[in-house]
């Protein structure tokens, strides 16, 4: 018993060795010299993009959390399908809902005109998920650079790692989990549903047939949504308190069982969690802090580094 003991520390620490290794090989000066505008383009970019329609900033960041969350943070789920190769995309988590490749393609080609082949789709995804919260009145926190774009990406992954929208509350504690995130980053995390939107087709369910839900909440939501498929791409705000802004109400919103997608009320339901939803929706502070610590976290998910990978030259094919 002694020796399997020894043996589960030593593999800790291993395992903690490495996490250290590839979080010290990034950088927030990483381009500091070799693209010295690389911030300034990306955050102009972002704003832009989320002047012109809100909703761009909630899908930006879901873009780099849909990255990091399959094989790590190195811009796979920016690849298009070829005849040969099929991509992240049309994964069931991904198709139809993930958006704002144009966006990183304005971005990359913006990049690659004030410095040709430095600054990685990779990273693109980390700064423009930062500049997007930032952007919509949330918090900020200094985005660490030096990732390497994959030259390949895992539909199977996509499919399988991606948490649902239908989990229960112990299905979402261990994928976070597998990921290395505690309960409270799970929680902290969930608070980007401050903003943003969703498909009728993952929250039919909840509306027409739970319980734990405000029965006006619910009543409003389903001549958007009815029981019959027709409606299945009708969207709705994941935050009806305020969804253009990022806060805290999200938190507030599950205090009142008022979460749109299954996943999201799990968070308040008489579970291990409730109190962490209760405190992020007295102290939006606390939420911020967490928030921020946790998207960093999230950042330096086996990213690609050194040599390893490429930057692309087009983040939707490789070089």
């Amino acid at each position: 018993m002694a020796f399997i003991s020894h043996y589960i520390r030593f593999c800790f620490f291993v395992l903690l060795f490495l996490f250290r290794i590839s979080s010290a090989q990034l950088s927030s000066q990483y381009y500091s010299t070799t693209c010295p505008r690389a911030l300034s383009i990306v955050r102009n970019a972002v704003v832009n993009a989320v002047v012109k329609e809100h909703r761009m900033g909630a899908s930006l960041l879901r873009l780099h959390f849909h990255d990091c969350f399959v094989n790590g943070c190195d811009a796979s789920v920016l690849l298009d399908d070829t005849a040969n190769f099929t991509g992240e995309k049309t994964a069931p988590p991904n198709t139809n809902s993930l958006r704002g490749f144009e966006v990183i393609d304005t971005i990359k080609s913006q990049l690659e005109g004030a410095c040709p082949g430095v600054v990685s789709c990779a990273d693109i995804l980390a700064i423009a998920a930062r500049d997007s919260v930032v952007s919509l009145g949330g918090p900020s926190w200094t985005v660490q650079l030096g990732r390497r774009d994959s030259t390949t990406a895992s539909l199977s992954a996509a499919t399988s790692q991606l948490p649902s929208p239908s989990l229960n509350l112990n299905d979402l504690i261990t994928s976070f989990s597998t990921k290395g995130f505690t309960t409270k980053e799970l929680v902290a995390l969930s608070g980007s549903h401050t903003t943003g939107q969703a498909r009728c087709v993952v929250f039919r369910g909840r509306i027409h047939n739970e319980t734990n839900i405000d029965s006006s909440f619910a009543t409003s939501l389903k001549s958007n949504c009815t029981v019959s498929s027709g409606t299945d791409d009708s969207l709705s705000s994941l935050d009806v308190t305020s969804p253009f802004i990022f806060d805290n109400a999200y938190f507030k919103n599950l205090v009142n069982s008022k979460g749109l997608l299954h996943s999201d009320q799990q968070l308040f339901n008489g579970g291990s969690t409730d109190s962490l939803v209760t405190n992020y929706s007295t102290t939006a502070e606390a939420f911020y802090t967490d928030f921020a610590n946790a998207m960093l976290k999230m950042g330096s998910l086996s990213p690609l580094t050194g040599t390893s990978g490429q930057v692309r030259t087009n983040c939707r094919k490789i070089n």
